[in-house]
């Protein structure tokens, strides 16, 4: 198959491989680790999140989660055969200029 320009995010069998994206309130966090795949590699830390009843699965170096339970959050994300995998560095808190005042 040769290279084309014009398939910018797009499989090799033509399906696009769009991100999704989540916001919700996070209601859960259970953590496993540390775990370490292959020398050279950091550990890494397995995140099982739920948000707003729907579950995904989030890898990270760190072994908590700065944002606090109950707290409005979004993310994009991938999914996979039986899963939902959160991209790296996209978790974040949502900020509701409403509530700065």
């Amino acid at each position: 198959m040769a290279w084309n320009p014009n398939s910018r995010g797009k499989s090799r069998y033509g399906k696009t491989n769009q991100k999704l994206s989540a916001r919700g309130t996070l209601e859960q966090i259970e953590t496993e680790g540390p775990f370490n795949d292959w020398v050279g590699m950091p550990q890494y830390y397995v995140h099982h999140i739920t948000v707003d009843g729907e579950k995904y699965r989030y890898q990270s170096v760190d072994q908590e989660i700065a944002i606090e339970l109950g707290k409005k959050v979004t993310f994009r994300y991938r999914e996979a055969s039986k899963e939902k995998l959160i991209d790296k560095n996209s978790l974040g808190v949502v900020i509701d200029p409403s509530e700065l005042t």
